[in-house]
């Protein structure tokens, strides 16, 4: 491939803008940027752009692509581009060019830093002289329009956006389109969407009636008894992990006041993604995150060198964020959830093992579930707190232990939490989707805000270094990836119902009933159908349910004291004697086998 596939997107973006312009001349442009499988225009015209129109977008765009276009990169004084701005009535484009001229926005995503030095601003010209269409970009961006893949892209959907995401804007209309270097990419990814629409973990959980959501609540989670098993046996897993690598658990509460924010630094960087409200004329937060309480714990009495590391584990405690309305979706965005959080606080000679460890966990973790993962390692934003020097410490120590380990990772420039680097941790779905799960931060900002400290061997006060990890990241998130995984076929030890006992007719009831009744003491959650509809129809309601295994019990079985064993994905496997299977089923649970 001549370009990269960010090169490809980012012309598109261009291309279908010009393509919309000579269809739609009134047209006020917004931003058109890169996303994960395309990209994405915001417009704003008397049209009211709906999915009716992209056939005939397209049809814009294949032709300019057709023609073989130029595509100029120009320098701009930015006096001229307000002027040229103002005279085509380009009034987003003009607000954009006005916020970089008075240094109110940093222009180096739109721009080119150097010429912008020396007041020249950076554009992409498509098209004659007069009547193209030119747009504020820093590029890089094809040469040629031919370059571009005529077959490698579709536009997707329509929807709204505030302009500049502030609701306080006009709202534009924001069209989306999909990106490839070649048709069999794009013609995969389609394919990929249309398995992905089947594995919707808001449509499953409704059919294996694990949760719900209700507009008394917007972005909160209502568990039913199904999804709530699954939950516990999450609970249970973590737990058992915490206690093998040494955790303690903690519990700290779900409101404090804002002062312990403000110490932390989340009251400045957070305060508008929170919940916050006076009582008794000061003002509490429900917390959105642990980590400040943990320092509270850690500095509640007087810490040796011998002490750490100390591991604190709150695996269950609620956590707050406002997020917009307008991006709550089932799981994978709410406003309340569960964070698997721990913070470890060690010596600065202990991190490499620490950290070391944090990474051999979440690899143990992620191959119990089959989630193959990748690493990103982010460094400092742009936004951070603190001396840049114990930045710089920081993100030298974890990437030293990247590369010690030989684990292969992308580098996220600028991406860390703002109080320290960290190690993102990507699952791959099961239909290739990646998700950001887990993360290892590393912190040495958070001890000297709160002054935590231990006493070294020599009597003397040191700074400890704090760890921040999730390795499940919310239990909501995690279970939305999962449910979409097993695309609700759930590993036997997760199933919310493992058997199902199914008797031939009503006269084999009382033999059901006491196999029902021998799974139920061996520890197993197991179900009976009742025999009041065919049979036919009872094991199609349970393979819907996806039920790992089904057991048929009819007269052969009460002969032999055994069932007929049904297992999901692979049908009728024979008769079995009970106690036989019994055991077997339990070694499959306590081995989490896939």
């Amino acid at each position: 491939m001549k370009y990269p596939i960010e090169t490809i997107r980012h012309t598109l973006a261009h291309v279908m803008a010009y393509a919309v312009k000579q269809l739609y001349p009134d047209v006020k442009f917004g931003i058109g940027p890169v996303i994960e499988d395309g990209f994405y225009y915001d417009f704003d015209s008397e049209h009211k752009f709906s999915q009716e129109d992209f056939n005939e977008i397209e049809k814009k765009m294949r032709k300019i692509i057709a023609e073989k276009i130029p595509v100029e990169h120009l320098h701009i004084p930015i006096d001229q581009a307000i002027k040229d701005a103002s005279v085509q009535g380009q009034k987003y484009k003009l607000q954009l060019l006005e916020q970089i001229k008075s240094g109110e926005r940093m222009a180096i995503e739109e721009a080119d830093i150097e010429k912008q030095k020396s007041g020249e601003i950076s554009f992409y010209h498509i098209g004659p002289a007069a009547g193209g269409f030119t747009d504020l970009c820093k590029g890089p961006h094809v040469e040629n329009t031919g370059d571009l893949p005529k077959d490698g892209f579709k536009l997707s959907r329509v929807a709204g956006a505030y302009w500049q995401g502030n609701e306080k804007n006009p709202q534009l209309t924001r069209v989306y389109g999909y990106a490839f270097a070649t048709k069999e990419e794009l013609d995969n990814y389609l394919a990929m969407l249309e398995e992905a629409k089947k594995r919707d973990h808001r449509v499953l959980a409704q059919q294996l009636d694990l949760f719900s959501q209700h507009e008394v609540s917007p972005g909160t989670i209502f568990w039913h008894p199904k999804g709530m098993i699954i939950w516990k046996e999450m609970e249970k897993f973590i737990r058992s992990m915490n206690d093998r690598y040494g955790y303690g658990e903690v519990s700290t509460p779900v409101m404090v006041k804002k002062e312990l924010y403000e110490t932390s630094g989340h009251w400045e960087h957070y305060h508008d993604n929170g919940f916050w409200f006076d009582i008794d004329k000061e003002t509490y937060v429900l917390k959105p995150m642990n980590c400040p309480e943990g320092t509270l714990i850690y500095s509640s009495r007087l810490r040796s060198y011998r002490d750490l590391p100390i591991r604190l584990a709150e695996p269950t405690g609620k956590l707050h964020r406002n997020e917009l309305r307008g991006v709550l979706g089932g799981l994978f965005r709410v406003r309340q959830f569960v964070q698997d959080d721990a913070h470890v606080f060690c010596r600065p000679d202990q991190i490499e093992d620490e950290v070391s460890d944090l990474l051999k966990y979440t690899q143990e973790l992620y191959t119990i579930f089959g989630l193959p993962i990748s690493f990103r390692f982010a460094t400092r934003p742009d936004k951070a707190m603190g001396d840049p020097r114990l930045w710089k410490k920081a993100e030298e120590a974890l990437e030293s232990i990247l590369k010690k380990l030989k684990l292969d990772y992308q580098t996220k420039p600028k991406d860390g939490a703002f109080y320290g680097p960290k190690i993102d941790i990507h699952a791959k779905d099961a239909i290739g989707r990646e998700h950001q799960l887990a993360t290892i931060q590393l912190d040495f900002q958070m001890p000297e805000r709160f002054k935590l400290e231990y006493i070294d061997e020599n009597g003397v006060a040191q700074r400890p270094v704090m760890i921040h990890r999730a390795i499940f990241g919310s239990f909501e998130r995690f279970l939305g990836v999962l449910i979409e995984h097993y695309a609700g076929a759930f590993p036997l030890w997760l199933a919310p119902v493992q058997v199902i006992i199914i008797p031939v007719s009503e006269k084999f009831s009382e033999y059901a009933k006491s196999v029902f009744n021998q799974f139920k003491e061996s520890g197993m959650r197991a179900e009976m159908s009742e025999a009041s509809e065919t049979l036919g129809k009872r094991i199609r309601e349970a393979e819907m349910q996806k039920v790992p295994y089904l057991l048929i019990v009819g007269e052969k079985e009460i002969a032999a004291n055994a069932v007929a064993v049904r297992q999901r994905g692979k049908g009728d496997i024979g008769q079995m004697e009970l106690e036989k299977l019994i055991i077997q089923l339990k070694e499959e649970i306590l081995k989490k086998t896939l």
